[in-house]
């Protein structure tokens, strides 16, 4: 072999180091390459499988937050409707008290103008009696005493409320 260029121990020791280097390279590079290669398909799966339950997980936050929205939306409904039957009471009570005032205001009033009328009937009366004594004085020409004028003056009143009712 020496013929073709070729040398023995040369080639022995150039087989040689290709076998210890095939050996490192099995061990330092193939298996770790291929242990990693393994391992990539577990890890994306993995991520894959954290990824779903991330997504389940948001899908189940999304739902808590879509009931606890609803429930506020609810209770604020019920908020709202309670404060509008609060008001209609309130203005319902205001109304009732209005008119309840109203009426005594009313009331007042009537029994104001009875009373300001049956003193007025009183004050004419009185001012009638007087001008009743006065002219019978001037036709009769002479006093009349207490006694006298009380009775002219009754049957004055009586006449008068006499004519009235009729």
């Amino acid at each position: 072999m020496e013929g073709l260029g070729i040398s023995l121990s040369t080639l022995i020791v150039q087989i040689v180091n290709f076998i210890i280097l095939a050996v490192i390279l099995t061990f330092l590079l193939y298996k770790p390459v291929l242990k990693m290669l393994d391992e990539r398909p577990r890890k994306i799966r993995e991520s894959l499988e954290e990824a779903q339950k991330i997504k389940d997980q948001a899908a189940q936050a999304e739902e808590g937050f879509k009931l606890k929205l609803e429930a506020a939306s609810r209770e604020g409904q019920e908020v709202i409707s309670k404060a509008m039957r609060t008001g209609e009471e309130v203005r319902q009570k205001a109304l009732q008290e209005a008119k309840r005032e109203s009426q005594l205001l009313v009331e007042k009033a009537r029994v104001e103008i009875q009373r300001e009328r049956v003193e007025t009937a009183n004050e004419l009366k009185k001012e009638f009696a007087d001008l009743a004594v006065v002219a019978a004085e001037k036709i009769i020409g002479k006093s009349l005493d207490k006694e006298t004028h009380r009775q002219i003056i009754d049957n004055v009143l009586e006449e008068s409320s006499s004519l009235k009712k009729k």
